[in-house]
Parts: structure tokens; C-alpha cells; sequence
């Protein structure tokens, strides 16, 4: 069951606080202007939120164009209860670093943000900040506010690094702008919900799911391969992710270009089912870039329904 348009956004959540790329995504989906957004402390955190009815929705990052996937993203969705993909959005990444009044660049010995955000100002901040010890944060914009929350000289870092608009709201001074070390990268974000209505199939669509392999043993990456190859399916990202249930336990999380509604699509799904009943449907959903998916003629749903109904006047002899 597909539907035409998507439900109305009231209570969504997001990866906190205010000012994050991830709330930027948030207020680029119809209608989050007019809904109540509630930041949450991580993305775990916002995830729970939407399993436990507190919220309908949550945004959060699921993969950056520089560092790949976001852990904390795709472990959360591949356990527990189900959740369901509903858009993507894509964000521009720029960075500035801003520092606690009356500090100079030469100053800083202490720097803090979120993990995803270290690892794409890394360069930068080893050519210009040698030696400088880093501190983790939930995301950019929680260092940015600690560090403008705290008393005058409990500071618990001297700078942070974070989206521009955070700069902006809390008044801290700006070290240096522009200090990724690629420019033009692109963090990919996600709105969850809880399981319903698959948004309606649009030529250019995505289908996200992951297959835990439930034995080790030769060739189980390509007979998941298979299933997508011999339909025609082209995939836009695979990784694997350790299951925790000790070493050499990993689940592959997988998107591919098209939507559960195509015949292909279905069909690779049920294949897979087959070989790996574990295998879990997170989500077939437009994609951000709206360009259409190539589907070569053997391939397409005409060409199914046709192989099926030669198959049935066989049978029906």
C-alpha cells in the first residue's frame, strides 16, 4: 500500500539543539514551520522518542559524502522496533571555528564537536592547531553552546567547531571560516517514523533495508548481491555494521536505487526473504536528488507481468 501525499508533521524531533544541520534538514521538509520541534540530546534519543509515541517523527543524519555512514543512525534503526524511512533531505557542510571571548587562534589548546564533524576538519585543524586536544560532543551545535553557557574561566574547551548559524545565535567570536577540508560536502539526513503507508512510487525513489547474515560462510555477500544484480537493481551504498553479538557478527546495510511498489524491487525483497529471513525493510521513499532511475527494458514491470502471464497460459494448457 503506497499513499499520494505524506501526513502531516505535528510533534517532530531531531538531533539537538538548536541550530544543527540536522534541524536544517528538518525545516527544509513542507510544513515543519507550522510543527513542534523538539531537539533531543542524540540520535538514539530521537529515535526512542518516535518509538515510544513521544514524537511522530525524527530527523537524523544517516551519511556524509566525506565520512560514509553514520554509525549511531544505522545501528539504532537495524534493532528494535521498526521504523520506516518516509524522505531524505541533503545538506551543504560548512564549518566555522569559534572560540570563548578574548581567545586568538594561537590560543587555542582545547577543541570540541561532534565526531562526523572532527573527522572533516581534521586536516585543517593538524595544519593550523598542531597538537590541539579534542574533546567529543553530541553535535556541533551543543559545543558551540557549552562553550557560550560557560562561567568565565570554567570553560571546559577553548574553541568549537560548528554550522555558521550556531556562530550567529550565540554571539561567540569566529576563528576561522570555511575550515573543512572538502568543500562541498554533503551530509545526508533522514525522516522516521513509525511503520505505515509507503510514500507513492516516482521513477526516482530509494530503498533502504538491512540483511543481518544469520551464518558465516563463503559467498553469502554475493548471494546477497545476486538477488539485486540478476533484477537489474542498482545499489547506491552498501556497509557492513557489527551486530554486537560478538566478533565477526555484522548486518549489511544497504540502499538501492528504486521502490518496493516495482516489480523488480519486490522481487529481489522476497529472494532475499528467502535466503535471509531476517532481512528488514526500512523504507522505500523519494530521493532527494529527483533524478529518474534507469531501468533497463528485461527489467521493468511490464516485463515481469509479461514473463508471468507466458508462465500462467503455460500452466493453463
Amino acid at each position: 500500500m503506497t499513499r499520494d501525499d505524506a501526513a502531516p508533521l505535528r510533534r517532530c524531533t531531531f538531533l539537538g539543539p538548536a541550530g544543527t544541520f540536522t534541524e536544517a534538514a528538518l525545516r527544509a521538509v513542507p510544513g515543519a514551520e507550522q510543527a513542534e520541534l523538539i531537539p533531543a540530546t542524540s540520535v538514539p534519543a530521537a529515535l526512542a522518542a518516535v518509538r515510544a509515541g513521544e514524537a511522530d517523527h525524527a530527523m537524523v543524519p544517516i551519511e556524509n559524502s566525506v565520512e560514509g555512514g553514520v554509525s549511531a543512525t544505522l545501528d539504532d534503526i537495524a534493532s528494535g522496533d521498526d521504523l520506516q524511512i518516509l524522505r531524505e533531505e541533503l545538506v551543504q557542510i560548512s564549518f566555522v571555528l569559534v572560540g570563548r571571548p578574548g581567545v586568538e587562534l594561537a590560543d587555542v589548546r582545547r577543541v570540541s564537536t561532534h565526531t562526523h564533524a572532527w573527522a572533516q576538519v581534521r586536516g585543517w585543524v593538524e595544519a593550523n592547531l598542531p597538537g590541539v586536544e579534542y574533546t567529543p560532543s553530541g553535535s556541533t551545535a551543543a559545543a558551540a553552546r557549552a562553550l557560550a553557557d560557560a562561567e568565565p574561566g570554567s570553560e571546559p574547551f577553548d574553541a568549537a567547531v560548528c554550522a555558521p548559524l550556531v556562530a550567529e545565535q550565540t554571539g561567540l567570536p569566529v576563528l576561522a571560516r570555511a575550515i573543512e577540508d572538502v568543500t562541498g560536502a554533503v551530509t545526508r539526513f533522514v525522516l522516521v517514523g513509525r511503520p505505515g503507508p509507503l510514500p507513492a512510487h516516482t521513477g526516482s525513489d530509494k530503498t533502504t533495508l538491512t540483511v543481518p547474515l544469520p551464518d558465516d560462510h563463503p559467498g553469502a555477500l554475493r548471494e546477497i548481491l545476486d538477488q539485486f544484480a540478476t533484477r537489474g537493481i542498482n545499489l547506491s551504498r552498501i556497509e557492513s555494521r557489527p551486530t554486537g553479538e560478538g566478533m565477526g557478527k555484522y548486518f549489511f546495510s544497504i540502499d538501492l536505487e528504486g521502490h518496493l511498489a516495482e516489480e523488480r524491487v519486490a522481487a529481489a525483497m522476497g529472494a532475499l526473504h528467502r535466503i535471509f529471513p531476517g532481512v528488514r525493510f526500512l523504507g522505500s521513499y523519494p530521493r532527494a536528488e529527483h533524478r529518474p532511475v534507469a531501468v533497463r527494458r528485461h527489467t521493468s514491470d511490464d516485463a515481469y507481468r509479461a514473463g508471468r502471464a507466458w508462465v500462467d497460459g503455460l500452466l493453463a494448457r
